[in-house]
C-alpha cells in the first residue's frame, strides 16, 4: 500500500512538472509570436524606407544636390553593342528574329 502511495505522489508531481513546463513554453511561445510580429513590422518599414531611398526622383534630387548636372549632348557616347541594328549585343537578337520573319 505505501508502495502504491508513493507511486502515486511521484507520478502526480511528474504531471504537476510537465504543466508547469508547459506553461514556460506558452509564454517562451507568445513571447516569440510578438517578437516576430514586431519584426515583420520593422521589415515592411524598412522595405518602405528603402523604396523610398531608391526612388528616382530622390535620387535625382540628391544628384543635383551634390552639383551634378543633365549631361550635355555631346557628352553622351552610345556603346555599339547596345545600340540596335550595328553589330555586338542588341544585333544578335534582332538578327535571329529577322532571320525567323523571313
Amino acid at each position: 500500500m505505501v508502495f502504491c502511495s508513493i507511486m502515486l505522489v511521484i507520478m502526480a508531481l511528474g504531471v504537476v512538472a510537465l504543466r508547469i513546463e508547459q506553461v514556460h513554453l506558452a509564454y517562451r511561445l507568445d513571447a516569440l509570436r510578438a517578437e516576430r510580429t514586431r519584426t515583420d513590422v520593422l521589415i515592411r518599414q524598412l522595405e518602405v524606407e528603402l523604396a523610398t531611398l531608391r526612388s528616382p526622383g530622390r535620387l535625382e534630387q540628391r544628384a543635383r544636390r551634390i552639383g551634378m548636372t543633365t549631361p550635355a549632348l555631346d557628352q553622351v557616347k552610345l556603346a555599339r553593342e547596345f545600340v540596335p541594328g550595328q553589330t555586338g549585343m542588341a544585333a544578335a537578337p534582332q538578327a535571329r528574329l529577322e532571320a525567323q520573319v523571313r
